[in-house]
């Protein structure tokens, strides 16, 4: 048992997801505020676009580091470190008049903040509190959370920005990432050592060893590849495509939307079904997905079809990949175990973002991005069917095969 494990599940729950609501709604509609950003003759578009791959990559690196420090120190603490950095870098960033100031403080310091307040340390909570038969549930349940910030939060970012400026509204927003330390508190506590005492050192290296793991990583970076792509070069492709900011907007709005059903779906059937098949169905359906868009007339409705479907399947990943974590690794180490996944998803995200544009520069086209985009998706859908899903302790035994 972990040493959160007589705190109430659901309240448990509660809060995770109001953190994870807090981090992502934050942090995926602070492009709304990158026009009246870039009125300062200082900035420039491709300042703000590296300032925002430089914020993906630490945040993916602050995850595993945040995991471990979560596994050693306990969940909270981390938790409250992070919301004060997160904080602090929207704070910092209102006073950035160079392109250093914005990498140090929108890059560097904000990618800190919501790497240390994300996934791994928030799910590996939730899924210590709830036996093996919910735990699937309340994962797909805590990532619908992520989903209704972002949804949630797109109108009120918006209409900060409009009423106050985006100073202010960066100030007002990091008022509301200090609600994560109230809600942390009740994530607090760290996973029990197992009987048989195994370290965090040997956990990393077990997980090293396994195939599976790996195969987990790699389907992970295909996750980030297409939700960067499709995040940040979808409004581009909708213009080119001689369609309005408008149905840019709505397109965005129905991924949010589409994102709960997908991830409250995820976790329900994954509580019935082997995580690893649904994650290879999911997979193999971005594909089609993505194909049917890239082959069909590109209309607004078309656009909203199209946002729907991969809305669905948008992060409905998370609570299966860390469903399966834990599944073969158990709940111990899972924060650290799934930071380095997370990890793996924001450099795939990185290069969704970054070769989306460069090839678009090469060639005039997207075409070729989402030829890669299929590609990967049905090889992610491949390698997630030989993943050796049971628990490590089933087949490390001696003379075991």
């Amino acid at each position: 048992m972990s040493t959160s494990s007589s705190r109430l599940p659901w309240l448990v729950l509660a809060a995770g997801s109001l953190i994870l609501a807090l981090n992502l709604g934050i942090r995926q509609t602070m492009s709304l505020l990158i026009p009246d950003m870039l009125t300062m003759p200082t900035l420039s578009l491709s300042a703000m676009g590296l300032a925002f791959a430089i914020q993906n990559l630490i945040w993916g690196v602050a995850s595993p580091l945040a995991g471990m420090l979560a596994d050693r120190f306990g969940t909270a603490r981390v938790l409250a470190l992070g919301a004060l950095i997160y904080a602090g870098g929207l704070v910092l960033t209102t006073y950035v008049t160079t392109a250093w100031q914005l990498n140090l403080n929108l890059g560097l310091i904000l990618g800190l903040g919501v790497g240390a307040t994300t996934f791994p340390l928030v799910l590996s909570a939730v899924g210590r509190a709830f036996p093996p038969e919910q735990r699937s549930r309340a994962l797909g349940l805590a990532s619908a959370g992520g989903s209704v910030g972002q949804f949630l939060m797109a109108p009120i970012m918006d209409s900060l920005n409009r009423h106050f400026g985006w100073q202010e509204a960066l100030l007002l927003v990091a008022l509301m990432a200090l609600l994560i330390l109230p809600c942390a508190t009740q994530l607090k506590g760290r996973p029990a050592q197992p009987a048989a005492g195994m370290s965090l050192r040997q956990a990393v290296q077990q997980a090293g060893e396994h195939k599976g793991y790996w195969l987990l990583n790699l389907g992970f970076f295909v996750c980030g590849f297409h939700v960067a792509f499709i995040a940040t070069h979808l409004p581009t492709y909708i213009s080119l495509c001689g369609m309005s900011s408008e149905v840019s907007a709505h397109g965005l709005a129905m991924i949010g939307l589409f994102n709960i059903f997908g991830s409250l779906t995820a976790g329900f059937l994954g509580a019935r079904y082997r995580p690893k098949w649904l994650l290879s169905a999911i997979y193999g359906l971005r594909a089609l997905v993505i194909l049917l868009f890239w082959m069909a007339p590109k209309t607004p409705v078309v656009v909203l079809m199209f946002t729907a479907a991969i809305g669905f399947l948008w992060l409905s990943t998370v609570p299966l990949t860390t469903g399966t974590l834990a599944q073969i690794f158990g709940s111990t180490y899972m924060a650290t175990l799934f930071g380095v996944v997370m990890l793996s998803h924001q450099i795939g995200a990185f290069f969704g973002a970054w070769l989306g544009g460069t090839l678009m520069d090469m060639t005039g086209s997207f075409d070729l991005m989402w030829g890669i985009s299929i590609a990967l998706g049905l090889m992610a859908m491949v390698i997630h069917l030989p993943v050796d899903d049971r628990p490590v302790t089933a087949h490390a035994q001696p003379g075991a095969a």
